[in-house]
C-alpha cells in the first residue's frame, strides 16, 4: 500500500511561490528558508492546476525562527 499523497495545496507569494504540497487540514504552513521562518496562511480560495483542485495558502511574512524579532513581509 502506498502512502504517497497527491498535492492538494499551493503556496502563493514569498520565497516558495508556486510550490505544490499536501496540506490536509493545516491552517498555517511555516517553512525555514535562509534562517527565517516563512509563514503562509490558508485561504478559502481555490486554484486548479493540471485538473487538480488546490487550496491556496498566501504568504504572510517572515520572522526569526525563535520569535526574537518582529515579522517582516507582505502586510
Amino acid at each position: 500500500m502506498s502512502t504517497t499523497r497527491e498535492p492538494d495545496a499551493l503556496l502563493l507569494g514569498g520565497p516558495r511561490d508556486g510550490l505544490l504540497f499536501t496540506a490536509e487540514d493545516a491552517a498555517i504552513v511555516q517553512l525555514e528558508v535562509d534562517g527565517l521562518m516563512q509563514r503562509y496562511l490558508r485561504t478559502s480560495n481555490r486554484e486548479e492546476r493540471n485538473g487538480i483542485p488546490l487550496v491556496v495558502f498566501v504568504y504572510d511574512g517572515a520572522g526569526a525562527p525563535e520569535g526574537g524579532e518582529p515579522a517582516v513581509g507582505a502586510r
